[in-house]
């Protein structure tokens, strides 16, 4: 076995279905969507070459601005929340009862297709009869907020179902960094009387740190790119208060036929997400890692 993966053609043969893959479905896509950016294109018709005026348009576009700062907001609050499933996850791998339980309850949203989470929170939001509302009658509130339909809460009320959509992935994968902390280091830490606070925060969270700056990069790419949930419980609305800048691209392409312009701001989210990787991994370099 060892004498044939030394032959580098083997390994080249082995390797060529994946590479194939990834190019068909990720690097050409790419390349073309950058291409149809310099289009006038419906999607079917004739192709008429316009040059750079699709991003010139989009560099100028308030509303591609304002949808990426939506998408931004959502990536400051998915990074934020991020805290809060470590502290979770924290407390779940200190061997709690009902850990088990609570692990697979924290799971359970990821099972559920995104429509049928939108549908879910929906229901909840909704004026007259959901949920968030009767709570705040309960505890006095009169004039209780139409969550969905209030252009100055309708984002925000969006990213309580984003956040708990991907909570149980998070914990997850704290919960078994965690987990794999060697027992050796806490009992020699308890030994010399470190208490859980001290074990936490000095002995736990800086041997996860590599995990956690993963998760931060997961979080800030995730938003960028988020749609489905968005798309479904507003359609980007009302007037604009929700419009990301995936729902914008869809709308462009799909609802008004502009695919040389939805291309381009697709090949703009592209771009932004390179731009947002490369300043995270700044941001969460430590002085580990040049070493």
């Amino acid at each position: 076995m060892k004498k044939v993966m030394s032959n580098k053609f083997v390994i080249a043969l082995y390797t060529l279905p994946a590479l194939f893959l990834v190019l068909a479905l990720i690097y050409i896509p790419i390349v073309l969507s950058g291409y149809y950016g310099l289009m006038d294109w419906d999607g079917i018709g004739q192709m008429t070459f316009i040059g750079l005026d699709n991003y010139v348009t989009l560099i100028q576009d308030k509303v591609f601005w304002t949808s990426t700062w939506h998408s931004l907001l959502l990536a400051v609050f998915s990074t934020a929340s991020l805290l809060l499933y470590l502290a979770i996850s924290l407390v779940l791998a200190s061997k709690i009862k009902g850990s088990d339980l609570l692990r697979k309850i924290y799971l359970i949203p990821m099972l559920l297709s995104s429509v049928a989470i939108a549908q879910l929170w929906m229901k909840i939001f909704d004026p007259t009869n959901g949920m968030a509302n009767k709570l705040l009658e309960m505890f006095g509130v009169e004039n209780t907020p139409v969550w969905l339909a209030d252009p100055a809460i309708a984002l925000f009320a969006i990213f309580i179902p984003v956040i708990w959509q991907y909570a149980g992935f998070y914990i997850l994968i704290y919960y078994a960094a965690l987990k794999n902390v060697p027992d050796e280091v806490i009992e020699a830490a308890k030994i010399d009387g470190a208490s859980p606070l001290q074990i936490a925060f000095k002995i736990k969270l800086p041997l996860i740190s590599g995990i956690f700056k993963v998760t931060v990069m997961l979080a800030v790419v995730g938003s960028l790119k988020y749609f489905d949930l968005i798309y479904v419980m507003t359609g980007g609305g009302p007037n604009g208060a929700s419009e990301v800048i995936a729902s914008y691209m869809y709308k462009e392409a799909f609802k008004l036929n502009n695919f040389g312009y939805g291309s381009a701001i697709g090949f703009g989210l592209l771009v932004l997400c390179l731009v947002m990787t490369w300043l995270t991994s700044k941001l969460t370099k430590s002085k580990d890692d040049v070493q």
